[in-house]
């Protein structure tokens, strides 16, 4: 008698038998079928149990603006969250968990919603003098590889969600696609394609260029003169795919334009671009520093107002009637002195003066903004500021005037409300997706401690562990 060994099934047959080889055959084909059934059978219970996840916080802020729990269970099944329950408990102690579910032990570290940044620019650290350069150097292919690396620093920073506000041919739009298809870690991304300015606006590509470069640089970007062409430029984003609609009512502090930081958009054209973009069911974010270009932008019906630097009574009046939310992006400052420490000459000409003005401002809006009920959402302007330093701006947030419970806030619930994802995000509650986050310390008593985070949990899955 022969034995051959099929997993961990045994089968005989005689070496003399005349049928031996075609009983062999046989025999080994049902070995087969069977084996392929248990393995199926096996790989589907440990789908089942690999698809539900336990996670055990010391402290749990499953609902930002409230008090913190205290030792408490959350139980995640295909990435949304199932249960939250007082105390440490494993799978037993919920009726439809599977035996084998998963623990995740954080019960030495306070747990939160996973955090948005409601403004970044993915494709880019860079600034000044080296941007200029770098945006006629690279292409396109260069502009994604980078985007994809600032995506894996973001999420990895505790930021499970983002709102691009700024796109270098389609590479974001292509980059949030693949994230979302599973092919690249990174945060959910909403998009707002190209962002629309007016010709000479802040965020004409072709500012501070020889003339005869302005057609290549042009391209990719959207500008706009006029009602028409400001509608047409917002349809050209939706077409490609634009989640959300950014335009620019003044000028910016890196344009390389000395035309100040007030209006540049007509009345006109703003209302054109927001009322288009709502036709479409899309929101629009809208850069604006001096107090004409806000109220432009307010009595437009835009939804958001990036950087707001130069607030009056009216404009705050304004404000708080219309209800649009506030992003501040006090990080950018970081940004300018870190590059100006490393390279005094990293600016120059007027970029350089509104910097300096920039930095010597910074704060005082929001501490109108909050002494003026305003709503705010938390916002960076990173790739202004570094990529991966996004939570640098809580301390900002707390230093010119919001509470840490209102910083954390204004970057879950507040945030996920901005961005029409309330129902999603924002918070660790039944039927949500499973964005969280562990750190060492409690943020509630010192926002720093968010500058390290130790584990990322995106959709119920691990990102980041301190684990090899």
């Amino acid at each position: 008698m022969s034995t051959r060994r099929v997993g961990t099934l045994r089968l005989g047959y005689a070496r003399d038998s005349p049928l031996s080889s075609t009983a062999m055959r046989i025999h080994l084909l049902r070995a087969l079928f069977a084996l392929c059934s248990l393995c199926a059978v096996a790989s589907a219970a440990a789908s089942a149990s690999d698809d539900w996840l336990v996670v055990q916080a010391g402290q749990l802020l499953d609902r930002p603006g409230q008090p913190p729990r205290k030792a408490s269970t959350v139980l995640i099944h295909a990435g949304r969250i199932q249960a939250v329950r007082d105390g440490h408990v494993d799978a037993s102690a919920f009726a439809d968990a599977p035996a084998a579910t998963r623990i995740l032990d954080l019960r030495d570290r306070f747990v939160l919603p996973g955090l948005i940044d409601s403004h970044v620019h993915l494709t880019s650290d860079k600034a000044g003098i080296e941007a200029q350069l770098e945006s006629v150097t690279r292409g396109t292919a260069f502009f994604a590889y980078e985007a994809a690396v600032n995506a894996r620093k973001t999420l990895a920073a505790g930021f499970t969600t983002v709102r691009n506000l700024g796109d270098r041919g389609g590479v974001t739009l292509a980059l949030r696609d693949a994230i979302a298809a599973g092919k690249l870690p990174g945060p959910r991304i909403l998009d707002a394609g190209s962002a629309i300015s007016t010709s000479a606006g802040h965020m004409d590509p072709t500012l501070g260029f020889r003339d005869e470069l302005h057609d290549a640089l042009a391209a990719g970007h959207t500008t706009c003169d006029g009602a028409d062409d400001c509608r047409r430029a917002v349809r050209q984003q939706i077409a490609r795919g634009a989640d959300v609609i950014k335009m620019a009512t003044t000028g910016g502090v890196n344009s390389r334009i000395g035309t100040g930081l007030g209006q540049q958009m007509f009345d006109d054209e703003a209302h054109a671009i927001v009322e288009t973009a709502h036709l479409y069911g899309r929101k629009v974010a809208v850069h604006a520093h001096g107090a004409d270009g806000i109220a432009l932008a307010l009595r437009a019906g835009a939804d958001s107002i990036e950087h707001g630097t130069l607030l009056d009574a009216d404009t705050l009046a304004l404000w708080r009637q219309k209800r649009a939310w506030y992003v501040p992006t006090l990080s950018t400052v970081n940004g300018y002195r870190e590059r100006l420490a490393a390279n005094p000459g990293a600016y120059q000409g007027d970029v350089r003066a509104k910097i300096e003005w920039r930095i010597g401002i910074t704060g005082k809006a929001l501490r109108q903004a909050v002494e003026g009920g305003l709503r705010i959402a938390f916002g960076t302007d990173a790739g202004v500021s570094l990529h991966g330093r996004n939570a640098d701006e809580f301390e900002l947030l707390v230093e010119y005037g919001l509470t840490p419970t209102q910083a954390l806030r204004a970057a879950t619930l507040d945030a996920a409300e901005l961005l029409g994802l309330e129902k999603e995000l924002g918070s660790l509650e039944i039927g949500k997706h499973a964005d969280l986050i562990a750190v060492s310390g409690d943020p509630l008593l010192d926002v720093r401690v968010l500058k390290q985070v130790d584990w990322v949990l995106k959709g119920g899955r691990i990102e980041k562990s301190p684990l090899p």
